[in-house]
C-alpha cells in the first residue's frame, strides 16, 4: 500500500494532477494510431515538448512493451557507427519488422527515432560510447516473435558499427518507411488549444527540412572588427524536442590557447547566444564536455595543433559555419579582433 501511495504522490498537487491528465490525454491520442503507424514517427512529427525526453520513454513503455508486446534489447554502446544516416538504408530493407530506437543522449536526454528514416536518425547527432541505446522491435498489432528479438539484437550491432546480414524473415513484409506529414497530432478531447502563432512567425515545411548541419570550415577567415551591442538577454529554453549537430573540430593555431583566446571564445559564444537564444553551444576537449571555457586556459595543455570540439543543440539550428569560422579565428593569433569594445557588452557577429 505504501508503494502505491508513493507512486500517486504526483497527484497530490494541482499542477502535478493537471500534468498527469495532460500526459494521459496525449498518450490516448497517440494510442489511436499506434500499431498502424511507427510510434517514433508519431512522436517526431508531433513536435510536442510535453511528449519528449523522459515522457517519451513512458509512452514507449506503456504502448510498445505493455500494450503491443514489442521485444526490447538494450546496450551501453561498446563502439559507435561513424555515420548514422547511412544506417537507415539498411534498416529500410527490414520490411518484416517495425523498429523504434531510443538513445539516452548525455546532454539532450532521451531521443527517439524510427531508424528507417534518415532525418530522424540525424537528430541523434553522433552516438557516444557507453551511452544507453534501446531498440524496440515488433509487428504492429500482431504478436512479436523471436525474429523481432533477433532484429533488435542485429540493430544494436549496426549502431555499434558492425556489419550484419539480416535473415530473410526480416526482409519481407509491409513495415516500410512512411513518414507522416509535418503536422501535430489531433488534440485529445478536452485538451487546451495552443495560442495561434503570428503569421510572420509561422514555419513552412521547407524551412523545417532545412536543418542540415553546416559543413566544417577548413581554415579561419579574417573578419572585420565586430559591432558592439547592449548586453545579451538570458537564453530562452528551447521548446519542443531539440536536435544536435555533430561535433565540429576547431584546431588551435596559436602556440598556446591562452587567456586572450579564451576571452575571444567567450565573447563569440555570447554573441551567438544573443542572436539565437533558443540554441545552446556545447564545447568539448579530449572527449570531455567543458562547462567553463576558462578551464581550457587553466589546464595549460591546449597547445598548437590541439583540437577543441563544439556542437549546437536546438530546434532551428543556424549559423554553425559562421560560428566555426569565428571560433577558428578566436583560436589563432587573430583573436584580438573580438576583444574590442566594453567588456560587459555583446558583439554583434550573427
Amino acid at each position: 500500500m505504501a508503494k502505491d501511495v508513493t507512486n500517486l504522490e504526483v497527484l497530490s498537487t494541482r499542477s502535478g494532477f493537471n500534468s498527469a491528465v495532460r500526459h494521459i490525454k496525449r498518450t490516448i491520442a497517440i494510442m489511436e494510431n499506434a500499431g498502424s503507424v511507427n510510434l517514433a514517427d508519431l512522436l517526431y512529427q508531433s513536435d510536442d515538448e510535453e511528449m519528449s525526453g523522459d515522457r517519451a520513454g513512458l509512452v514507449l513503455s506503456i504502448l510498445l512493451v505493455d500494450k503491443m508486446g514489442y521485444k526490447a534489447v538494450s546496450a551501453n554502446l561498446a563502439s559507435v557507427a561513424a555515420d548514422l544516416s547511412s544506417l537507415s538504408g539498411e534498416f529500410e530493407k527490414w520490411k518484416g519488422v517495425d523498429l523504434i530506437v531510443a538513445y539516452h543522449h548525455p546532454e539532450l536526454g532521451l531521443l527517439v527515432a524510427n531508424p528507417k528514416i534518415a532525418e530522424e536518425l540525424a537528430a541523434f547527432g553522433s552516438l557516444r560510447k557507453q551511452e544507453l541505446l534501446v531498440v524496440y522491435a515488433g509487428r504492429g498489432g500482431a504478436p512479436a516473435d523471436d525474429n523481432c528479438r533477433k532484429a533488435a539484437e542485429l540493430a544494436i550491432s549496426l549502431f555499434e558499427g558492425a556489419k550484419v546480414k539480416a535473415p530473410a524473415a526480416l526482409l519481407k513484409g509491409g513495415f516500410t518507411a512512411k513518414p507522416l506529414k509535418q503536422k501535430a497530432l489531433p488534440k485529445a478531447p478536452g485538451a487546451a488549444r495552443a495560442p495561434r502563432a503570428p503569421k510572420a512567425a509561422k514555419k513552412t515545411a521547407s524551412a523545417r527540412t532545412g536543418r542540415a548541419a553546416a559543413r566544417p570550415v577548413q581554415e579561419a577567415q579574417r573578419v572585420a572588427p565586430p559591432v558592439v551591442t547592449a548586453a545579451a538577454p538570458p537564453a530562452a529554453a528551447p521548446t519542443g524536442p531539440v536536435k544536435m549537430t555533430p561535433r565540429y573540430a576547431v584546431v588551435v593555431q596559436n602556440e598556446l590557447f591562452h587567456n586572450g583566446n579564451v576571452e575571444a571564445w567567450k565573447r563569440i559564444v555570447a554573441s551567438y547566444n544573443a542572436a539565437h537564444p533558443d540554441l545552446t553551444v556545447y564545447i568539448y576537449y579530449e572527449g570531455e564536455r567543458i562547462l567553463d571555457i576558462n578551464s581550457l586556459f587553466k589546464w595549460g595543455k591546449v597547445k598548437h595543433g590541439s583540437a577543441i570540439e563544439f556542437a549546437v543543440a536546438g530546434n532551428e539550428i543556424k549559423d554553425v559555419a559562421k560560428l566555426q569560422r569565428y571560433l577558428s579565428q578566436g583560436a589563432s593569433h587573430q583573436f584580438e579582433a573580438f576583444l574590442h569594445g566594453p567588456v560587459n557588452n555583446v558583439l554583434k557577429l550573427f
